[in-house]
């Protein structure tokens, strides 16, 4: 039996639960402190979240709504699935308490759904918010996704994130202490950063208590403002290959501690929408591909991370 090269997220969820689970991702009907003025106007300079949504993904319609529709269209191919219901557009704690609460237990009462997850910034985490998801998490499946994007905070005032790299550190910390299954998502690849620089995110994200991450290749994408500034000026963006994206993603691992859960490496945008990088791959091609290098490099997950004392 091959060793495993990384720890991967559906091992992860083995652990959690006996047989298929299935994340829905849900538009719960937030907005973002970066675009209604509270933190700025405009949102970060990536964002598009048209980019990740499937069709049945629609503020329009309710929770219950949107997780039936999803739990349709995969329970055709498999009758016995259950699901995490997964608030993933904007900022899924971004509103009132009350308002917030009603959401996740609507996405709980749904049949077969066993569990949420939320997506978020690490500057919504607000107390009385986490006290209920301590609570929530004693009962079921709870992991809060943390939009981290990179630590250092010169790229983060570049790409007008609205928050610097200490929000993340504190949000996850506590979210972690609370007991909750804590995630990051970080992006390998924005402007101004080097490769030393994209690798250091893997030793300081290291230093923190969390469960999971999501590594994602930058994507420039229409109607965005790095688009449009890739467009004016692609000499300011390195946009790698995807065999030199590999290596990177694979010398990232190496550095990361190895009880972390690597959920993904890339993300997948419409190609309607997507004006670079163009490689012609699926998210589990890409996978099948890395895993082959790190075969051919002989290497695993961790195996040049460092414990600090």
């Amino acid at each position: 039996m091959e060793k495993a090269r990384y720890n991967d997220y559906g091992s992860f969820l083995q652990q959690h639960f006996a047989g298929k689970v299935q994340k829905i991702s849900i538009n719960g009907g937030f907005t973002c402190p970066n675009r209604d003025g509270s933190v700025g106007r405009g949102g970060c300079t990536f964002c598009n979240n048209q980019t990740f949504n499937p069709d049945y993904c629609r503020s329009e319609l309710s929770v219950t709504e949107q997780l039936q529709e999803g739990i349709h269209f995969f329970s055709r191919k498999y009758p016995t699935m259950r699901y995490l219901a997964y608030f993933q557009a904007y900022t899924s704690t971004y509103d009132n308490l009350d308002r917030l609460i009603a959401r996740y237990e609507e996405a709980l009462s749904v049949e077969n759904v066993v569990g949420i997850i939320i997506g978020t910034r690490p500057d919504c985490m607000p107390q009385p918010l986490l006290d209920y998801l301590t609570q929530l998490a004693q009962r079921t499946f709870v992991t809060v996704e943390y939009g981290v994007e990179s630590t250092l905070d010169t790229t983060l005032q570049r790409i007008n994130r609205g928050h610097d790299y200490a929000s993340a550190v504190d949000a996850i910390t506590r979210t972690a202490q609370a007991g909750i299954i804590t995630g990051a998502h970080l992006i390998l690849g924005l402007p101004g950063e080097s490769r030393d620089d994209m690798l250091s995110h893997a030793t300081r994200l290291s230093q923190l208590p969390l469960h999971t991450i999501k590594l994602h290749q930058l994507q420039l994408i229409r109607g965005t403002v790095m688009g449009n500034e890739y467009e004016a000026h692609p000499q300011h963006f390195d946009i790698p290959d995807i065999d030199t994206y590999i290596d990177l993603a694979i010398d990232f691992a190496e550095l990361l501690r190895p009880d972390i859960v690597i959920e993904r490496f890339v993300s997948q945008s419409p190609a309607e929408l997507l004006i670079a990088p163009h490689w012609g791959v699926k998210n589990h091609e890409f996978t099948a591909r890395l895993l082959r290098r790190m075969r051919e490099r002989d290497t695993v997950q961790g195996c040049k991370w460092i414990e600090k004392e």
